[in-house]
């Protein structure tokens, strides 16, 4: 199992940016869990459902990635 994104924590997107969590929320209707995170270079926000956060590189689609997951913690 993988650690889980924290608020205040950079990650690396595999496409090579860095974002800053902001918090990990929970769906009030699924309760599924969302990573809710700003893009360093922008200051724009996004969110994602953590399985989707954490999950693997698409290996068919993306064959040169050079990183596992689709987000990796930096540091």
């Amino acid at each position: 199992m993988r650690e889980h994104p924290h608020a205040g924590e950079i990650w690396r997107h595999f496409k090579g940016k860095d974002y800053r969590i902001i918090t990990v929320a929970c769906h009030t209707e699924t309760e599924e869990d969302y990573v809710v995170y700003t893009a360093l270079a922008t200051g724009r926000d996004f969110v994602r459902p953590l399985a989707m956060f954490l999950s693997e590189v698409d290996r068919e689609k993306y064959p040169a990635a050079t990183q596992r997951y689709r987000f990796e913690k930096v540091g």
